[in-house]
């Protein structure tokens, strides 16, 4: 009997309006497959199997189900805040910060034509791209925000945070996302997974002592939900000037990479 992925199949049957849309639902976590949430974009489903989606994207991408739910760990009410989201891609977080309540989010990635259209319509957001966030000014960015995002890839984030804090509110927060492939020597990611906890947590400590070095306290350690791409387990760390430092931070951490999905 033949099969079809499910990312192609919730295509056909008008689940999503592109494949990256199909992809994005299935990875969140939002696709039932006979009674079983399936969140793997290339399982294949046989003829007559019963594909339910629990409900339609409410964000842009799944990285706005990302922010969503660390936003609700820490208890972090961004109505009303200026953001600046860092490494904003297709605008998940973007659109997260919005739906809350944000006031404006200044949105910055090295890429172009990533940004859901729905956002680069809406007056909300002040978009960058082909930017790299190394490079960013006053210029750009003439206002202290409240809250900074930040999401990149393929570069370490103690390159890159020292130049992107300087335009937060002394009062302000970060909600810094850590992807221990790109933390890492080569030789500890194997086919771009990092499999070993303890390599895990020793990229999240890197960077915790990177912000530390840097003058910021770090409040909270928690696993993303849902995983990153190739299923790679990622962290959010909560930062700030002014917050109060975890004092067992690597048992914070360690906690952290135990944590189920």
């Amino acid at each position: 009997m033949p099969r079809e992925r499910l990312d192609k199949k919730l295509l056909e049957l008008g689940f999503a309006s592109s494949r990256e849309k199909a992809q994005a639902l299935i990875m969140s976590g939002l696709v039932v497959v006979d009674g079983h949430i399936v969140d793997k974009p290339g399982f294949l489903v046989k003829e007559g199997q019963r594909i339910e989606v629990k409900e339609t994207m409410r964000y842009v991408s799944r990285g706005g189900y990302k922010l969503e739910h660390v936003l609700e760990r820490f208890k972090v009410d961004v109505k009303g805040l200026v953001a600046l989201d860092v490494g904003s891609s297709t605008g998940g977080f973007t659109d997260c910060l919005l739906q809350k309540g944000a006031l404006k989010v200044y949105a910055v990635d090295v890429g172009r034509a990533q940004m859901d259209m729905k956002l680069r319509k809406d007056p909300r957001v002040i978009l960058y791209e082909e930017t790299d966030a190394r490079s960013l000014t006053e210029e750009h960015i003439p206002q202290k925000v409240d809250i900074i995002t930040v999401d990149v890839s393929f570069i370490s984030l103690t390159k890159i945070l020292s130049h992107v804090l300087k335009f937060l509110k002394d009062d302000g927060i970060a909600l810094i996302l850590v992807k221990p492939q790109f933390e890492l020597t080569p030789e500890k990611v194997r086919k771009g997974v990092v499999r070993d906890p303890k390599d895990k947590a020793y990229a999240v400590l890197k960077v915790c002592k990177h912000l530390n070095e840097l003058g910021f306290n770090v409040g909270g350690v928690i696993k993303s939900k849902p995983k990153g791409s190739k299923g790679n387990e990622e962290f959010f760390v909560l930062a700030g000037r002014h917050l109060i430092q975890i004092k067992e931070i690597e048992k914070a951490i360690e906690d952290a990479v135990r944590e189920p999905i």
